[in-house]
């Protein structure tokens, strides 16, 4: 996947959307119907139908599926990050989510931001929101930068 330099924030590369979707179909994040949208300076954000992919068996949307959104989300934009060339990939460490509101149908968006870029470690926090823009569940993710 080429990509070009980002003129700011944490991001350095920038492969455009429909390649990274491309890079997540036939895996989790495809098969639950996980699209990324948009790909600002300093943010990573997509979306995920709740539906009987995501949901519990009590008609909720599964914190599991919450978690691997946020995940998705984390680890994409933590990859953004790495040089091309580096041969550098970063793994997740560990993940957290506090699930605040119950979600029954619909879309829900989440977006990862950083809290840490650093050279052997990374810290992103991902917020989950409903259709109406309330917090569904909030997420950090640890990831350690390793070589390939």
């Amino acid at each position: 996947m080429s990509a070009e330099a980002a003129p700011g924030g944490p991001f350095r590369k920038r492969p455009g959307l429909p390649a990274l979707n491309a890079f997540l179909a036939g895996c989790a994040p495809g098969h639950l119907g996980i699209v990324l949208t948009e790909h600002g300076e300093d943010f990573l954000r997509g979306t995920m139908p709740v539906d009987a992919r995501t949901r519990q068996p009590f008609g909720l949307l599964h914190g599991g599926a919450s978690v691997l959104l946020a995940e998705t989300l984390a680890s994409m934009a933590g990859w953004l990050c790495l040089d091309e060339d580096s041969g550098e990939q970063l793994v997740g460490l560990e993940i957290n989510a506090n699930h605040l509101r119950a979600v029954t149908g619909g879309i829900v968006t989440g977006t990862a931001r950083p809290v840490h870029v650093g050279r052997s470690t990374q810290v992103w926090e991902v917020r989950i929101e409903d259709e109406r823009g309330k917090p569904v569940c909030l997420s950090r993710m640890t990831g350690a930068v390793v070589r390939r």
